[in-house]
């Protein structure tokens, strides 16, 4: 299938005020496609889970099992990229276009000649500074003396400046957290959907969070929530966390659009 439906959406959408109600119908959405294609959906989600998997074990056998809690808080930053083929199959249902394997990894595989590598990037990069922001924080609160013993006593932590830094650091993360998902949350599906850089795809997207402050808080605090509880049980729940919420953004970009 070539890609026509991008030559056919050339401009940017307008952006449109969002309420409460447009969250549940996507998420309702979200929930629908999933549904209606788990099999796209436990694909995607077990190349998320799989990377989680790998992290907690490299940080394992190296013994720094410290450094788990900070990647896995950053780790859910790289959900966006992996959700693209979720956003896909969302698409491909709405106008009930062809669901096979080939067409859909096709359109992302095509991807790599397109605006979505540069968003990766983006978002790559965001995940690396905040790691080293978490060891920076970490060594200014805590000193290097605490990294000998903390992988075998959770004692540390309990201390004034353990709590001090658990606070710092959710603040520090809460604010990465933010500005990441005010450049994600609409360009993803945007860059997949329409013929645009990502520069212009990143404006949109913060453009449609200053017009929804509230309800895209609402978002962003329910998604953290989420991925948060999917990953508590071995990461086993964001097999079904993940597809819904990248299926649901989708429909909310719809949604989002003037």
């Amino acid at each position: 299938m070539s890609d026509h439906y991008i030559e056919q959406a050339p401009a940017v959408p307008a952006v449109r005020v969002l309420t409460i109600g447009d969250l549940q119908a996507a998420l309702a959405a979200g929930w629908r496609d999933f549904r209606g294609a788990p099999a796209f959906g436990l694909f995607f989600s077990a190349v998320y889970v799989l990377g989680g998997w790998l992290i907690l074990f490299a940080l394992t056998a190296s013994g720094q099992i410290w450094w788990t809690l900070p990647a896995a808080a950053g780790f859910p930053i790289l959900g966006p990229f992996i959700a693209c083929g979720l956003y896909e199959v969302s698409r491909r249902m709405d106008r009930g276009e062809d669901l096979g394997w080939g067409q859909v990894l096709g359109v992302i595989l095509r991807q790599k000649d397109r605006q979505i590598p540069s968003m990766a990037a983006v978002v790559v990069i965001f995940f690396l500074f905040w790691n080293f922001l978490a060891h920076m924080i970490f060594a200014l609160f805590m000193g290097l003396s605490a990294m000998t013993n903390v992988s075998s006593s959770i004692e540390v932590f309990l201390t004034p400046n353990g709590l001090t830094m658990l606070a710092v650091g959710t603040l520090v993360g809460a604010v990465f957290a933010s500005v990441l998902f005010s450049l994600t949350v609409i360009s993803l599906p945007l860059l997949l959907d329409r013929e645009i850089d990502f520069v212009t795809a990143m404006i949109t997207s913060v453009e449609v969070v200053r017009a929804n402050p509230a309800v895209m808080l609402v978002w962003g605090l329910g998604i953290a929530g989420l991925l948060f509880l999917g990953m508590l049980p071995g990461f086993l729940g964001l097999f079904v966390v993940l597809p819904v919420l990248g299926h649901a953004t989708w429909h909310l970009y719809i949604r989002a659009q003037g």
